[in-house]
């Protein structure tokens, strides 16, 4: 569990040097990873998430690798708290204030039906009930202007009568506060002074962009998950100061970026995605190391399968999302990584339904009880007990033999409640389990590529966490991937990005301006306000960054659209007061966004946005010692039947990742061990171990 020592890597500052810990808590285990930034040492743990009192499975997965919190200087953290909590519904009892007249656009959202002939679709439901929506006396004009005064005596008594509905969060959405968040900081300040124990969140505060659905949508989703996640927080805080860490806590956005615990408290919705999106940072990272500027970033837990791109060696990002699928969610209008995930993972549960159809996930065992291989308590077969049956894992070597595999039971459940139902062969049954669930994994990789105008086969798929290298060959071949990559460490590869991520923060304002007609010196302070609050914002971060980066952006569309895209526009472009090179690339993005450009047509600059890094030091690049083409004896550990759909049951070598070297090359089938994952190399597949110990794989042309 322990790695190697690392050369390589930048000076850090003399004040920022010391161990910097990353924990990420999954549906099904907590992982961490520690860089001591002294020494270049890194070190890994892992544990069973303990849902109950998530700190508990914190401290086992730093106590699994020896890690004491007394010698950290910076703790980073990512947790699927938030997400969870706005899935399953167990947020805070919440209030909405809205401008008077406008107390159901909540509930009316856009009127849009994605599927006009899907019988099944569910129209989205309100994290608030229409009796707690309540309407303030006030109203700004879209140019910011007061069209009518606040009413501040009717929002103090609205405030009591709050008080008598016990509501534990209230979110205040009034309209045009993007442009004048005059009216809303009022009411925001009365309701602290009268209900002092209640989380209090503004739209003004999350979203300074036009669009009052999405924006109220999220900050009602701020509200409800508030109170939530900021008692784990500071359950969290506490627990590390009983422990002696004496350092800086920062929590993990859904950009990638980290910004401090206090601001995690506030602004909790920016948490959403915080383990996945350092999933992609990671995988940029191992781009940037092998020079690779187009990757998609794929990760397979114990619950769920998420997938990110990078492009041009930069992260996709979008300004909103839709929470828990389109059909039914609700949007959340923030700065986030361009990520679409599905409720397949190892833990996802195969049952029989309606029809005598099979069906895996989205419900997951979790960690408790856990799969059924786990002895936990499960009874339900799921992926992970596939995969055991057809002896892709080995059940005396999971987690370098730390948790013992129950073979027996798992082929009996497998028998009795998928195999016998169907009339299959237990391997029959579990072989077909592992074809959904690789069915369903391909649709996470083709929204992010195919659905965005990318061409899938044409990107290395990265893939990690520690049930994805079981799988990634499989998925690969559905999608039409040639080139697949097993990083360094994939068992904790969001907790190992963690350590890659920079100081973020992300600034936005809607500003509708043609662009044949802008004027360059407003756009111009538009950018450097935000720039100077990002750079205000660092200088009160408690850790010293190595340096800043500023990076520019504009929502753009054609004049007449009612959507826009997001353009990476450099600095240069302004500084030249260049049209023609803003409208280029506009034409250029949107055409591989959406097949077409229209070159001739004028364009719309609808929101600025300012991303402001505060660099920190990188973990250096792990490299692995040079050897043959052929493995070593001693990485050979033996051999063992394994299933393969194609060909049947196959003996099949099983390598010891460890004792791999750069530039030995295995044919498939083959396994390769690591404590945490299993890369199973298919038939017709090639791999070849590279200079940073990355397992980079030609998958064949067959599918299996």
């Amino acid at each position: 569990m322990n790695g190697g020592r690392l050369m390589g890597g930048r000076q850090a500052l003399p004040a920022s040097a010391g161990l910097r810990i990353a924990v990420d808590i999954g549906g099904t285990f907590t992982d961490m990873a520690a860089f001591d930034e002294v020494s270049g040492q890194l070190r890994f743990g892992k544990a069973l998430s303990t849902h109950g009192r998530l700190v508990t499975g914190i401290q086992d997965t730093l106590d699994s690798a020896r890690v004491d919190l007394k010698d950290g200087n910076l703790f980073l953290h990512g947790s699927t708290i938030a997400i969870n909590t706005l899935l399953e519904r167990t947020g805070a009892k919440t209030a909405l204030l809205i401008t008077e007249g406008f107390r159901d656009i909540y509930e009316i959202g856009r009127v849009n039906r994605p599927d006009a002939y899907n019988l099944f679709f569910n129209k989205h439901t309100p994290l608030v009930r229409r009796s707690l929506r309540f309407e303030v006396a006030e109203r700004l004009r879209a140019d910011g202007s007061t069209h009518k005064a606040l009413d501040e005596a009717a929002v103090r008594e609205l405030a009591r009568e709050l008080k008598g509905h016990a509501v534990e969060a209230v979110a205040v959405l009034l309209l045009h506060s993007y442009r004048n968040p005059r009216h809303e900081e009022r009411v925001k300040a009365i309701l602290e002074e009268e209900l002092p124990d209640a989380f209090i969140c503004a739209s003004h505060e999350l979203s300074q962009e036009y669009r009052e659905f999405e924006r109220v949508s999220t900050a009602v989703a701020n509200a409800y998950v508030g109170p939530r996640v900021s008692e784990y927080l500071g359950q969290l805080e506490q627990h590390l100061g009983e422990k002696g860490f004496g350092g800086d806590f920062y929590v993990v956005q859904s950009t990638g970026g980290l910004f401090p615990v206090e601001h995690a408290r506030v602004g909790c919705v920016r948490m959403l995605e915080s383990g996945p999106a350092a999933g992609v940072i990671g995988a940029q990272a191992i781009c940037a190391q092998l020079g690779m500027g187009d990757a998609i970033a794929f990760d397979m837990g114990g619950t769920t399968a998420k997938a990110g791109v990078i492009s041009g060696g930069r992260p996709l990002t979008t300004g909103s999302a839709l929470i828990g699928g389109y059909e039914r969610a609700l949007p959340i209008q923030i700065p986030m990584m361009d990520i679409h995930e599905v409720g397949t993972g190892g833990g996802s549960i195969a049952r029989i339904e309606t029809g005598n159809a099979l069906r895996v996930g989205p419900q997951s065992a979790g960690s408790l009880p856990g799969p059924v291989c786990y002895g936990r308590g499960g009874t339900e077969p799921t992926v992970t007990d596939a995969n055991l049956l057809l002896g892709r894992l080995d059940a005396d070597h999971f987690l370098g033999g730390e948790l013992e595999l129950d073979l027996t039971a798992c082929a009996r459940q497998m028998q009795e409640r998928v195999a016998g139902p169907l009339g299959l062969e237990a391997t029959e049954a579990a072989d077909g389990i592992l074809r959904i669930a690789v069915t369903q994994m391909s649709h996470a990789v083709k929204a992010v590529t195919t659905e965005r105008g990318l061409d899938a086969g044409s990107f290395t798929m990265v893939v990690y966490g520690g049930a994805g290298p079981l799988h990634a060959s499989a998925i690969a071949r559905e999608i039409g991937i040639r080139r697949v990559l097993i990083p360094f460490a994939p068992g904790y590869f969001s907790a190992y990005g963690m350590l890659f991520s920079d100081l973020r923060y992300d600034y936005v304002r809607s500003v509708f301006r043609k662009l044949g007609e802008v004027s360059f010196d407003e756009i111009e302070a538009l950018y450097k306000a935000m720039e100077d609050d990002g750079r205000a914002a660092l200088a009160q971060s408690g850790v010293v960054p190595d340096g800043v980066v500023i990076e520019r952006a504009a929502d753009m569309r054609y004049v007449g659209q009612e959507h826009a895209v997001t353009v990476d526009l450099p600095q240069a472009f302004f500084a030249d007061r260049d049209r023609t090179a803003i409208k280029r690339a506009f034409d250029e993005l949107h055409k591989v966004r959406y097949g077409t450009s229209a070159p001739k047509e004028a364009a719309d600059l609808v929101s600025l946005r300012v991303t402001v890094l505060g660099t920190m030091k990188k973990p250096p690049r792990h490299r692995v010692e040079a050897g043959a083409g052929q493995p070593d004896a001693g990485a050979l550990r033996g051999a063992k039947p394994v299933y393969f759909r194609k060909v049947g049951w196959v003996e099949t070598p099983v390598y010891v990742r460890d004792r791999l070297r750069a530039g030995n090359l295995i044919a498939g089938p083959a396994l390769v061990e690591e404590h945490a994952s299993t890369t199973v190399v298919q038939p017709g597949d090639q791999l070849v171990v590279d200079e940073l110990g990355n397992l980079q794989i030609a998958i064949g042309s067959e599918r299996t």
